[in-house]
């Protein structure tokens, strides 16, 4: 409020005001007023927020003053309150509106901005495709111009200039062309090849199926001829003898001399020179050696492993011959050469053939790895393996990573084991098998296993059906096991700990018959060296 506002409000109010009292309370209000604004720096004119402040709350102290009046005093307060709220409102209306003006401003600005930078970007772009372009142009005759003055190798330069050496030169290139292909002429792919092998191979097998035939019809042959001689003797001498005798005779006078088998002999020995001497047997092998390698090398695994496997005097039926098929590296899902060349090993053995017992294992592992456990159960039980202790438990172990095929592989284990006579591992298989009466009566009755042997048994694989079996007294002698040594072994081992708590709890159960049903005489235990007497006290 300016100076002269104040003075004509000092007026207007000094005629209305009475009071002494409320004369000094409006010149106090107006000094309030005045200190305040200077206090707070309001501009002298022009809306301001700290302006209405002050007056507000001078306002506030007329209305707390005045009696009669108040009502009407805080409707105008109220008024100018909402005055001010709404002039405030539209302040802040115009002020975002503005912000709003000026960020539409900004961005359209940007994008003008934008655009330009675009503009000139794809023109640069262009500029420099376009000279991309020209310096490859220039690049591919630089090439060309290199190239086209290279001189020619085996050329002087006089020799490069002049036209009779040139001519001669492409003479000989000429030639060495029309070499080259007439090389390839003589060449053929090797799908041919391998149908003209196939080929040949057939036909060796009709040669020696008419080889078989000529040899029959030799000595059919001889055997007629020597028919027709008696008949032309007979003939010539007047027929002294009937002709039923006659040939009778002679018939009979054939198979008592054997003619079979001089005939025989004297076809081996007309064949004589078709048989391989050493030399030709070196040849035949090195033939061998170098198709295997050929087909090896041209990835035609499965022909290599037959050949391999086929090879005279077993050249190549050894572990080395396994480890070349085991470095090569195949595709997911497909078969390896190893497991071919064990396929191709097993199917061209004899009839007693047995693989070593090298090769016998790494067979073993990669058809396993190849899911082949049928061919793994042919060759055991067909007995084309030589049967070790690694080979069984190489089986044991697959059971164990493999619960799917765990009988059948602790079936072929177990026969392994036996053969090996390896019998506590045999039972132990038996056990693992679900078949525990059957490995307690192996345990029984084979002689070779002692107590300590079951008690290895029963330690690998603890269960109170075989605990229960090997201490039970036999008809004509003593357990196996003693009920004491075999607690006390099973208590030292936590994990095996519940098993002989089982077995003390069916005796509480049974009661003191029971026990005395089970004790075996001290004297007769078989298994006095585990039942100590500290582990006895223990119990």
């Amino acid at each position: 409020m300016s100076e002269a506002q104040m003075s004509r409000s000092s007026r207007f109010t000094a005629g209305i005001l009475t009071a002494d009292s409320d004369q000094s309370f409006i010149q106090s209000l107006y000094e309030f007023m005045e200190h305040e604004k200077k206090c707070l720096q309001c501009p002298g004119e022009g809306p301001d927020e700290l302006r209405y402040t002050v007056h507000r709350s001078a306002f506030s102290k007329v209305i707390g003053r005045a009696t009669a009046y108040k009502r009407l005093l805080l409707a105008i307060k109220s008024e100018y309150d909402s005055t001010i709220r709404e002039l405030q409102r539209r302040e802040e209306e115009a002020r975002a509106a503005r912000l709003t003006v000026a960020a539409s401003e900004s961005r359209l600005k940007s994008l003008l901005t934008c655009e330009r930078q675009a503009a000139h970007l794809r023109e640069r772009i262009s500029t420099l495709q376009r000279e991309t372009a020209e310096l490859q142009e220039e690049i591919e005759r630089e090439k060309t111009s290199k190239e086209q003055s290279t001189w020619i190798p085996g050329l002087t330069v006089a020799e490069s200039e002049d036209p009779e050496a040139l001519g001669g030169y492409l003479k000989d290139m000429e030639a060495q062309r029309d070499a080259l292909l007439d090389r390839k002429s003589h060449c053929v792919p090797l799908e041919v090849k391998t149908k003209l092998d196939a080929e040949l191979q057939a036909a060796k097998r009709r040669r020696d199926e008419l080889s078989a035939e000529n040899n029959h019809l030799t000595v059919l042959y001889k055997r007629l001829r020597s028919v027709w001689d008696c008949l032309s003797s007979w003939e010539e001498e007047g027929q002294p003898v009937p002709l039923e005798e006659l040939v009778g005779s002679t018939l009979e006078n054939i198979r008592e001399a054997d003619g079979m088998d001089e005939d025989i002999c004297s076809i081996k020995q007309l064949f004589e020179d078709q048989e391989p001497t050493r030399a030709d047997a070196s040849e035949l092998v090195i033939d061998y050696l170098d198709r295997f390698l050929e087909l090896f090398e041209s990835a035609q695994y499965e022909d290599a492993a037959l050949s391999a496997a086929r090879a005279p005097r077993g050249v190549l039926r050894n572990i080395d011959t396994m480890e070349m098929f085991k470095g090569v590296e195949v595709l997911p899902g497909s078969l390896s050469p190893s497991f071919l060349f064990f396929w191709a090993l097993l199917f061209t053995a004899g009839a007693n053939g047995e693989l070593s017992a090298p090769l016998s294992l790494q067979g073993v592992s990669c058809a396993l790895q190849s899911g082949a456990l049928q061919l793994v159960s042919y060759a055991v039980t067909h007995k084309k393996l030589t049967f070790t202790e690694e080979l069984g438990d190489i089986l044991t172990e697959h059971a164990q990573e493999n619960p799917g095929v765990a009988d059948l592989c602790l079936t072929l284990a177990t026969i392994i084991y036996e053969a090996c006579r390896l019998h506590r591992k045999a039972a132990l298989s038996m056990c693992r098998r679900g078949l525990i009466h059957s490995a307690a009566e192996f345990l029984k009755h084979c002689k070779d296993l002692t107590a300590e042997d079951s008690m290895w048994v029963l330690c690998r694989s603890p269960s109170l059906s075989l605990l229960q079996l090997l201490t039970e007294p036999l008809q004509d002698s003593a357990a196996i096991l003693s009920v004491g040594g075999a607690c006390a072994a099973l208590l030292a081992d936590p994990q095996r700990r519940s098993v002989a708590l089982q077995l003390l709890d069916s005796f509480v159960s049974q009661g003191r018959g029971g026990w005395s049903r089970q004790r075996a005489p001290v004297g007769s235990l078989p298994y006095r060296s585990v039942a100590t007497k500290s582990s006895t006290s223990g119990l």
